[in-house]
Parts: C-alpha cells; structure tokens; sequence
C-alpha cells in the first residue's frame, strides 16, 4: 500500500508530460508584431505564424479579438487552423457600436482582379479557417456591378480542408475549392455578389451545413441598382463535378440563382440536399447538368424573386443529360411564374410530396408544373388554387401524375396523349352537359366568376354599360380566364369589354398560347369582340388578356385609386356553330363553391 501512492503519482505526471507533448502548438498573432486595432498591415506577422506552426508539425495561430489589416494574401498550410474568437457564425454589423467585433480581417488584396491570388488559400491538407469576420473596406453598394475580387477563400489540390463560423461581409467571391476532397465548409455567413460557394473536381463527399447567404451588411431593396444587379447575375451556391455532395440546412437570399448545377470539362454533380432554402431568386433552383445518379433534394423551400414577373422555382435547361431530379416533400410559394419547369429531353424527374403556391404571378396561365421534354413522375402532391396544375408537353417520353390534390380540382393540359398516365387526382367539378357547353355565358363579375378567373381586381358594378344589375371585373396587366370546352370542336369567343384609351397602348391583345387572336390597341370604349377558336384536344382553354396598364389617380385629380388597371370585362360568351339559341349560365353551377 506504501508503493501504490507513489506509483500512482508518478503514472499521473507521465500522463500529464505526455498529453502536454501532444497538444497542438499554438501561436498568438500579436506576439509576433500584429496590430489589432487596424493601423498597420499585418500580413507579414500572420504568415510567419502560420508558417512557425507548420514548421513545428502543424497546430493553431490565435488571432484574439480585433480589426487586423491586410494588405496582401495568407497561406494556411497543411495541418494549421487559423483560429478567431467566433464559436458560431457572426452575423452583421451591431447596430449600438460603429464597428464590428471579434476577431475581423479587412481584406484588400486583388481589387479589379478576380483572376489574383485569393486572399487567404488552404494550401495543404487539414488546412482550417474558423472563427472571423472578413470585411472589404474598400467595398461600396454604389459600385454597379460590383467591383471584382478574387475568391476571399481558396483551395486546390487538397484533402480535408475546412471553414467554419465565419462570415464574410460582400466578397465577390467567397469560397472557392477546386479539386478538394472531404472539405467542410460549415456555418458560414456573409452576402457575396457573383458567387458565394463553389465546387469542382470533388470526388470524395464534401459537406456543407448551416450556411446562409443572406444581404448581411446590406439594406436591401428589390429595386436598388447593387441589390438588382445580385438578384439578376449572383450565385449563391454552385456545384459542378462534385460525388456524393451533401448539403444541409443551407438558406439563400435574393440571387439570379439560388443553387446552380453546372458541368464542366470534370463532370457534374450528384448529391443529397437536405433542408435547403432559397427566397427571393430568378431561379432557386437551376439545373444546366447532373449526373445519373442524381439529385436528391429532400425538405426544400423555394420563392422566387420578390416583384417579379419570370421566376421559377425549379429549371432543368434543355441541355441538361441524362441524370434525375428528384424532390421529396418541397414547398414552393411566393412570386413564381413557374414552380418548376421541366425543359430537358434526358433528364428524369420526380416530384412527390410536395406543396405549391402562388405561381403563375404574370396572370398568363401558367402551370405550376410545366414538363417539356422527357420523362416525369408527379405523385402526392398539392396544390394551392391555379388556373392550370401541371401542363405536359407534347415530346414528353412518359408523364404518370397520380394521386394529387388541388384547391378547386386538378387541372391538367395533357398534350402528350396516351404516353401521359393519370390516376385518383382530385377532380375539378361537374362540368355542365355537353349540349350546354356549345353555347354558355360567363358573367364576369357574378358569383362564381372567380372559378375561372387569375389576377383581376374585385368584382364591381358596371356603369359604363348603362344598365341595371351589370356587373364587371378590371384586369390587370396580364390577366387569365379558364373556360371549359368541348374537345376538336370550334368556338366563337365573345367578350363585352370596356377599352378606356389608356389601356390601349402598346401590344394591348387577347391571347391563346402567346398567340394574338384579337389586338385592343385600335379600339376603344364599349366593345364587343368576337374571335374564332380552333379545335382544340383538351377539355378546357386558357385565354390570356394583355393591356397596358394605367393607375386611375395618375389621370384623375380627384381619384384616390391606386389600382393598376387593364379594361373592364362585363360578359364571356363561348358557342360553337351548331349550339342551341339560348346560351346556359355558367356562373349557376358554380354558386355553392365560389370563391
């Protein structure tokens, strides 16, 4: 008993000489000459840093709290983390102090030169970046575009490189790897303008997580010349040749693209994206190419951009190969012309699950599915109300749309005949009898009216027809109508409209299939146009009215009217040649589930 206390305390002071000799070694920046307070450039002490821990077999370089300047580039080599304050992801600028805090570079380096060397490279295996803010000083919203950089983080050429708990504030490029197997880039932040991540030549499952490109630094504003210019040609996360990628929890705000899928002379991608979001972009989702394999996008959340008339949720070009796309329980919902569209010949898609809304934002009838070319499974989904569901073109390979759901009945614009399959989708509701469908009336304005109406104003009163009881709907810019039809079977369509003169100007028409059937632009005041309807192999048509669009205050002193105007429609008549002489009431058998 006498020899185990001793024993005991010599085993312990072995442990502790060892785990001492085990510990990483560790350099402060500031004792090497780095200034932290901003005013000299401290480039040279944060190398020689980084370059003693590597010396010494790798370990971390400190960096306490504080503004460092530099002017040049930093090398992590293989083995060293360059270390800041951060334990998770700062945000933004603390509106109570001037000044960010923690551990912030100000970066300089390579301004008009998106091809110099970045401003810090990853430059052996293990190489790691945690815990700082990064800011360009230099950076300005006024400059449009923006001033070019090269990437702010960079890596080739290696193994098991990693960013974490960073956020860099308006870099044109932030992070870039090329060629680096099992990176990890996690909790990182910031508002890049061209491009915020990018990949290629990964051919050994890197890992993203918890990332949000968001205008970070930035007031933002749909309308304003830098915000406009992101929105329209930024990238927030771009992945070319790239095996077993795999994405979590990752959000983007207002890009021209929201996560792009490209190919390049190494190939495309394929990968598992969980949990991925993009609000407020052109294309939240654009597929130019994938792998065979695929594209497993899971629990997604897609908006287009706010205050416009052309977004989709999801494009897969016409270029795109022979890989598959495929969306499990994904919601769609904000300013979309198209949810997704399908344009690729060789690419498979399947969209289960999944929740649609509020599409078709430029009033023209546009699908919330819209499937080309190829092949497409379309199963368990729903959908908000629409004029048109899913539309199926007619060099579709195979189409199978089953058991979906949508708010009025599922309607679908089949052009692809027998190679398109449906079963057990929610029904719209009975129509009328065949016979009452060759001469029927839509009285714009009346109860049940809104069953085959998009975008339009309220219904009114019509006193510019000078009779009792008329009612009429305003159109908008681009307003839609959706009427039921006979299939092969020609139509006279009808319309009493009133053409005030300053909706007249312009390409003012009524449209089929972006075909002009009747120009407005030589007419005005009370109106009642009559256009022919070819045959046509569906059971309903979608007509499109185009109208310059006026503000009634901007042309009346004492209106207090704010609408954004189109013409007034009273009255929609719909009779084939042989149809009986009185026209049936469409609005009567639409009472009881108006809107």
């Amino acid at each position: 008993m006498k020899l185990f206390f001793p024993f005991l305390f010599l085993l312990l002071l072995v442990g502790s000489i060892y785990a001492d000799s085990i510990q990483p070694y560790a350099i402060n920046v500031t004792d090497l000459g780095a200034k932290n307070d901003g005013s000299a450039d401290a480039t040279q002490s944060f190398q020689q840093a980084l370059d003693k821990v590597s010396d010494m077999g790798g370990g971390m370089v400190l960096v306490p709290a504080g503004t460092y300047k530099i002017l040049g580039t930093l090398k992590i080599p293989a083995g060293v983390t360059l270390q800041g304050t951060f334990r998770t992801p700062p945000t933004s600028e603390y509106h109570n102090k001037p000044n960010l805090v923690g551990s912030i570079l100000h970066a300089y380096f390579g301004r008009n030169d998106p091809k110099a060397e970045p401003f810090i490279t990853l430059a052996g295996n293990n190489a790691t970046l945690a815990g700082f803010i990064i800011k360009y000083p230099e950076w300005s919203k006024k400059d449009v575009p923006p001033v070019p950089y090269p990437p702010t983080v960079y890596s080739h050429g290696t193994t098991d490189v990693a960013v974490y708990d960073c956020c860099i504030i308006n870099p044109y490029e932030a992070l870039h790897f090329q060629d680096s197997a099992r990176m990890m880039v996690r909790n990182v932040f910031g508002y890049p303008s061209y491009r915020g991540l990018y990949i290629d030549a990964c051919y050994d499952i890197s890992r993203v997580e918890n990332c949000h490109f968001w205008p970070f630094g930035v007031a933002y504003n749909p309308n304003d010349p830098y915000c406009l210019w992101i929105n329209e040609n930024g990238t927030a996360f771009e992945f070319a040749r790239t095996d077993w990628q795999y994405v979590t929890n990752t959000f983007c705000f207002g890009y021209g693209v929201g996560y792009k899928f490209s190919r390049t002379k190494n190939g495309a991608c394929n990968g598992n994206f969980l949990g991925i979001g993009a609000d407020c972009c052109r294309r939240a989702v654009l597929v130019e190419d994938c792998q065979p394999y695929g594209l497993l996008i899971t629990n997604g959340e897609f908006v287009g951009r706010w205050e416009s008339i052309d977004s989709a949720g999801i494009e897969i070009l016409p270029d795109a190969g022979y890989g598959k796309v495929s969306l499990n329980n994904c919601a769609f919902w904000g300013p979309l012309d198209r949810s997704i569209w399908h344009r690729s010949a060789k690419t498979q898609l399947t969209v289960i699950g999944t929740h649609f809304w509020d599409w078709d934002v430029n009033g023209k009838g546009h699908p919330a599915i819209q499937i080309d070319r190829g092949k497409a499974i379309v199963q368990g989904n729903t959908f908000h109300w629409g004029l048109s569901h899913v539309a199926v073109g007619r060099d579709v390979v195979s189409a199978i749309i089953t058991g979906n759901q949508a708010e009025g009945g599922l309607y679908i614009m089949n052009y692809a005949g027998k190679k398109t399959q449906l079963a057990y989708n929610e029904t719209p509701p009975d129509m009328p009898k065949k016979d009452m469908l060759k001469n029927y009336i839509l009285d714009i304005g009346g109860i049940g009216d809104r069953n085959f109406l998009e975008n339009w104003h309220g219904s009114e009163s019509a006193p510019e027809w000078g009779k009792p009881g008329i009612s009429k709907r305003w159109s908008k810019q681009n307003s839609a109508i959706r009427l039921p039809i006979l299939p092969n079977k020609e139509y006279t369509l009808t319309l009493d409209v009133y053409i005030p003169p300053q909706a007249r100007q312009g390409d003012s028409a009524i449209l089929l299939n972006d075909e002009v059937l009747a120009s407005l632009v030589d007419k005005q005041g009370l109106q009642k146009i009559s256009v022919k309807i070819p045959p046509q192999n569906q059971e309903f048509v979608i007509f499109n009215i185009r109208s310059h669009a006026w503000v009634p205050k901007d042309y009346d002193p004492n209106s207090s009217d704010t609408r954004s105007l189109g013409i007034a429609v009273s009255q929609i008549q719909m009779k084939t040649r042989m149809g009986p002489k009185e026209p049936f009431i469409l609005n009567n058998l639409f009472k009881a589930i108006s809107k």
